[in-house]
């Protein structure tokens, strides 16, 4: 299974996009507070379109209780890491696979990525700027897992007009 974990979001917007996304992949989202918003905010559901109710999120009080509460494979998006994101193999659909995001302000404290330096991982970018949108590095971690994967049982056209809407 996929999981992402978003330890202390700070944007709305972030949040309510990466939400959308995982309710429409499948995949499980974990949030560590301190959140820098409220989820009932506005901002968050409109960002989550009418989707939000469809996202399988748990809220965690702090990282300890996540690491209490979850087993598996955990990966550390940073831009200090230095692996690619396609340098490991997250092919194997039953196994619990963790991406692991920061803040947007700091990201991942210093102590956590240390400790797991092994498994921190960024995705490539030009010296232009200093990080890619959490949402747009969500999205790509989530579909190269799902990729490696076979894209699972996700759907390759579109319910609401159907196979053959463009050849009809």
């Amino acid at each position: 299974m996929i999981n992402i974990v978003l330890y202390e979001p700070e944007i709305p917007m972030n949040t309510g996009n990466i939400m959308r996304t995982c309710a429409g992949t499948d995949v499980k989202l974990h949030l560590i507070e301190p959140l820098g918003f409220s989820l009932d905010e506005k901002s968050v559901k409109r960002s989550g379109a009418n989707y939000i109710e469809n996202c399988d999120y748990t809220v965690y009080k702090n990282y300890e209780e996540f690491l209490k509460s979850n087993k598996g494979t955990f990966y550390f998006l940073s831009r200090y890491g230095n692996k690619k994101h396609t340098d490991f193999d997250y092919s194997n659909p039953n196994e619990n696979i963790y991406f692991v995001f920061g803040k947007e302000s700091t990201g991942i404290p210093k102590e956590i990525l240390k400790e797991n330096f092994e498994q921190c991982l960024r995705i490539p970018t030009n010296d232009k700027i200093r990080a890619l949108n959490l949402s747009n590095t969500v999205a790509i971690m989530i579909y190269e897992a799902l990729r490696q994967q076979n894209f699972n049982d996700l759907l390759l056209y579109d319910t609401f007009k159907g196979k053959d809407y463009i050849t009809k």
